[in-house]
């Protein structure tokens, strides 16, 4: 039997046998990757250089982009390296930054995802009190808080996992390094620990979505109440997206980790998961950006400047 003081290294799941497919599955992550990369860099550049988007909505969007960029830097370059080169080896340490890093970058998102809907609450059923309610100090508060948030939960979930001993081999079944994969490994009854853990943090996770649901409710009824049909255009155009992020985030998250025991299959875990860590931060950018006029307007504007100044340094 080993145990985690002996254990160097953890073997990761292939996504293919064949070499073919393993260099199919690094071409296909590596387009991935770079749309994720340029979608979100393109919205973070936006944002901060348009200065018609220095608003609450347009900083936690921002935010939310960075997160992505994070979460997704910390799994898929090692699931492409590992495929480009033939191995499913990730270090002890590497395997415990990553579980860090994704726990931490994962909460932190839904916690910007859980501001974002009481921003658009407050906009759309509360706007003489925007200004009140989300200035620039409270709007960096709760940033900073979701921050903190994902930061906490990462150290107290990773420190308490690698602190169990491991004695069923080293072999996740997963393309990364996640808690429940870890878990799995352990031999000792104390897991139950961080098991209960986890229960609470999904209950505290379930607490946010039904904040997020109300909060549409609300949003919704009073859009339904708006007389111009403009208005009621704009509400929804900056809403529908973040409900899409919001739907496609909880709905892959819950079902990897709460599908019961007969559906789980490595084959089957390694769609969700791939659904839940790598889809989103491709997607999100796009999802923003198709009804947001205002964004595609600033994007607009930002790239016609940048062409008018290569060109100029060219002739």
């Amino acid at each position: 039997m080993s145990n985690s003081s002996s254990i160097t290294e953890f073997l990761l799941l292939a996504f293919a046998d064949t070499r073919q497919l393993q260099l199919l599955h690094f071409w296909l992550f590596l387009g991935i990757y770079l749309a994720a990369l340029l979608g979100n860099g393109l919205i973070i550049t936006t944002v901060a250089c348009g200065h018609r988007l220095h608003t609450p909505m347009y900083f936690f969007l921002l935010n939310l982009s960075l997160l992505d960029l994070g979460s997704i830097s910390t799994t898929v370059p090692q699931s492409m390296a590992n495929s480009l080169w033939d191995t499913r080896a990730i270090s002890y340490w590497e395997c415990a930054a990553q579980v860090f890093f994704f726990t931490f970058l994962f909460v932190a998102e839904y916690c910007v995802l859980t501001i974002m809907a009481y921003d658009r609450y407050v906009a759309i059923c509360k706007p003489l009190h925007y200004g009140t309610l989300l200035g620039s100090r409270a709007c960096v508060h709760m940033a900073a808080a979701a921050w903190a948030s994902g930061f906490l939960y990462a150290v107290l979930h990773t420190a308490n996992t690698f602190s169990l001993p491991l004695c069923k081999g080293n072999a996740v079944d997963q393309f990364f390094c996640e808690i429940p994969q870890i878990l799995k490994l352990s031999c000792s009854r104390s897991y139950l620990t961080e098991v209960g853990l986890l229960v609470l943090s999904a209950c505290l996770a379930f607490g946010c979505f039904v904040f997020i649901l109300f909060s549409y409710v609300q949003i919704f009824r009073a859009v339904l109440r708006i007389p111009s049909e403009q208005g009621c255009h704009k509400a929804f155009s900056t809403c529908l997206p973040h409900l899409a992020v919001v739907s496609l985030f909880v709905s892959t998250a819950a079902f990897a980790y709460l599908k019961p025991p007969s559906l789980t299959s490595p084959s089957l875990d390694l769609v969700v998961a791939v659904l839940y860590a790598v889809v989103p931060p491709a997607v999100n950018p796009l999802l923003y950006s198709m009804r947001n006029q205002e964004l595609k307007d600033a994007l607009w504007k930002i790239t016609n400047g940048c062409l008018s100044e290569a060109i100029n340094c060219l002739f």
